[in-house]
């Protein structure tokens, strides 16, 4: 269970959640790299029992998002024991702008009958809402990657659902600091610790919340039963990461909404999507449902593959690489990546980091010039 943190705010939960309080103890929780423990204390072996490690990752997101978490090996490791709670022959409702390892694993369980799939736009609420009386598993990812839609959670969460039906929200993009989507009805909240929460681009590690008592303990079953469990160093790093997790997002996206802005009236650029700007689609859902807008932009150039290939390699600051929501800034062509060929060939998905917003604003205009010769 998690620490009471009513009568404090997010960020200082951030920094005093997950902490050992025995008198002697080392102020920050060490590192245990522990697989069996003495019989009679409580916790024989960390496959089932888990460890200290674990235990204070789990107190810091599951404290975030009002709820109890469960830390894994990854995101998607997270994300599996959530579909591994449904039945044979369920339906699952995915999101049309879905992230890829989500598609593939959804199409997976397809082909072998284990259940069916439905699309819905991440913007047709009446869609949600109808799935929500009828699918068994109903998985939203907002905003969504890369297109960064925004799903009106406040309506989809409290609307009215067959008995048993799951709604799942991969609120990575977010973070629990922007958006809390167990305080609005979901049944379960993940997290990809790899992203946000760690911060660092140095770790794998996943984290699904819940409120509800039998969902608990059914994820950590599927955790014990798939070996999908936390390595111990990586979850000592998530739990650092997360303690300037709102530091880094409070500066990174007030960076992000001033690139977004100069990338609007960027004469290369054709497009720019970012919840923040007024122009979004989904702004007005997002200017309700979120806290924050986000530290992710995507925008199409004025050109074609070739053309958004050379952007990427002539930055010098920011990273020609895929993953997200670190200290550095990375930025990736994601139709080149496998399972998003769809998108719009020159799409370019930023993940903004923490340096000075000037430099990056430069690196990315000299680029945009450079490869446009």
């Amino acid at each position: 269970m998690a620490k009471d943190r009513l009568d404090i705010s997010l960020e200082s939960w951030l920094v005093s959640a997950g902490r050992p309080s025995e008198p002697g103890a080392p102020l920050n929780v060490p590192l245990i790299p522990a697989s069996n423990f003495i019989i009679g204390g409580g916790r024989e072996y960390s496959r089932d029992d888990g460890t200290p490690t674990w235990e204070a990752l789990e107190e810091i997101v599951g404290g975030l998002e009002s709820g109890q978490a469960v830390a894994f090996a990854s995101g998607m490791a997270a994300i599996a024991a959530v579909f591994d709670q449904l039945d044979t022959g369920s339906v699952v409702a995915l999101p049309d702008d879905c992230y890829q390892g989500v598609a593939g694993l959804a199409e997976g369980g397809a082909k072998k009958g284990r259940w069916s799939v439905e699309r819905v736009g991440v913007d047709d609420t009446a869609g949600w809402i109808r799935a929500c009386a009828s699918a068994d598993l109903v998985w939203l990812e907002s905003p969504s990657n890369p297109l960064l839609t925004v799903a009106d959670l406040h309506a989809i969460c409290s609307a009215p659902r067959k008995q048993g039906t799951l709604v799942a929200v991969d609120s990575t993009l977010a973070t629990p600091l922007n958006q809390r989507p167990l305080e609005m009805g979901a049944s379960v909240s993940v997290q990809s610790a790899t992203k946000f929460i760690g911060g660092h681009s140095d770790l794998l590690a996943g984290v699904a919340s819940t409120r509800d008592p039998a969902l608990l303990k059914a994820l950590r079953h599927s955790r014990e039963l798939t070996g999908a469990t936390p390595g111990t160093l990586e979850a000592f790093l998530a739990v650092r990461g997360s303690r300037t997790l709102a530091l880094r997002l409070e500066r990174a996206q007030r960076t992000a909404m001033t690139l977004a802005q100069r990338l609007l009236a960027h004469p290369q650029v054709s497009v720019v999507r970012y919840p923040g700007l007024p122009g979004h689609p989904t702004h007005a859902v997002a200017s309700r449902v979120l806290a924050g807008f986000g530290t992710m932009i995507s925008f199409d150039l004025r050109g074609d593959a070739r053309f958004a290939d050379r952007v990427c390699r002539s930055t010098r600051i920011i990273r020609h690489a895929t993953s997200l929501g670190a200290v550095e800034s990375t930025m990736e062509r994601r139709a080149a990546v496998p399972g998003q060929e769809h998108l719009p060939p020159s799409l370019l998905r930023l993940s903004v980091g923490i340096e000075d917003v000037e430099d990056l604003w430069r690196d990315l205009d000299e680029a945009i010039r450079l490869a446009a010769g």
